[in-house]
């Protein structure tokens, strides 16, 4: 037992800290993926466990089910739950090899017409899901879902048949968008954000930053949200502020916004977090499982976010 008084170990964050607190939530509520993912980023944890953990949620088909996206349950493989399981992998360094190879096969048959990928694949019918993603039989493609999986794979240099036309469609959707909503411009920025063509994405993503602001997708004053319309079938009070579009300094939808909006954003950010550690979820709740499930994924990206952008977290 350590002697009264004595010096917390290095991993430990500093009691009461941001990170202190959200580390109790964690534990208490977590998923064991969300747990070991907390551990890899914020106590010296391996990433073995994560991937480990993730691999619970891996399909035969070379997909991924089983509510590793919250809001989609049930065993069935999906676009959503794919690009969760790679956002996962390029966390922890593994988004590539093999891994990817068959994550890619996968997509490439589950893909459209066109070679991108719906948002909900119809074999989700007759399993529980949030009624913000209907099931569909003919479902189209999405910037929504192609657009996360296609920079995370081209962020991770992979190359793959299945990257060709998914990347043209990303291009044609972004090119094309003269009205939006903050999901997809998120969509839309991790696309921009890791694609090749870096001259072509700075241009793109610059006429995106001025449909943001023309149409007040994002909440640049937390004090006065009523000055800032929610999205159609958003939540009530669902607002976006510039810390979800640039979730880093180096993303690209970083120029969008002045230095004392950013600071007023991550202010707010900062000062979100509830009595018992976690962070809220703000995106419509139609299920208590879902909920509990998002908070701990959504407390671990506030506070990455925060952390990117150097603010104390513990």
């Amino acid at each position: 037992m350590a002697e009264s008084g004595a010096s917390p170990l290095p991993s430990e964050p500093p009691a009461r800290s941001p990170l202190f607190r959200a580390e109790q939530f964690v534990w208490r509520t977590a998923r064991v993926l969300e747990q070991r993912l907390f551990a890899y980023h914020f106590l010296n944890g391996a990433a073995e466990p994560v991937e480990a953990a993730l691999n619970a949620y891996r399909n035969e088909d070379g997909g991924y089910g089983h509510a590793l996206e919250p809001d989609l349950r049930g065993p069935v493989s999906q676009p959503l739950h794919a690009a969760r399981a790679l956002g996962v992998l390029d966390a922890i360094g593994r988004c590539g090899g093999q891994r990817a190879e068959r994550v890619c096969r996968h997509l490439t048959a589950v893909s459209t017409a066109d070679g991108a990928l719906p948002a909900v694949d119809p074999g989700q019918r007759g399993y529980p899901a949030a009624p913000f993603v209907p099931v569909v039989d003919d479902p189209p493609s999405e910037l929504l879902a192609t657009g996360p999986v296609v920079g995370l794979l081209h962020r991770n240099e992979v190359w793959h048949a299945w990257l060709f036309r998914a990347t043209d469609f990303c291009w044609h959707a972004v090119d094309s968008l003269r009205t939006s909503h903050p999901y997809e411009v998120h969509a839309a920025v991790a696309f921009l954000d890791s694609v090749p063509d870096r001259s072509r994405a700075e241009a793109a993503a610059d006429r995106l930053g001025r449909l943001v602001r023309e149409q007040r997708l994002a909440a640049l004053d937390p004090d006065r949200l009523d000055a800032y319309p929610v999205a159609p079938g958003y939540a009530p009070g669902e607002h976006h502020f510039p810390h979800d579009f640039a979730r880093s300094p180096r993303s690209l939808a970083r120029a969008w916004f002045t230095d004392e909006e950013m600071t007023r954003s991550l202010d707010h950010l900062a000062g979100s977090q509830q009595e018992d550690g976690g962070w809220p979820v703000r995106w419509r709740q139609w299920a208590p499982a879902p909920t509990l499930e998002a908070r701990p994924v959504v407390t671990i990206d506030a506070l990455r976010t925060l952390r990117a952008y150097g603010r104390f977290v513990g």
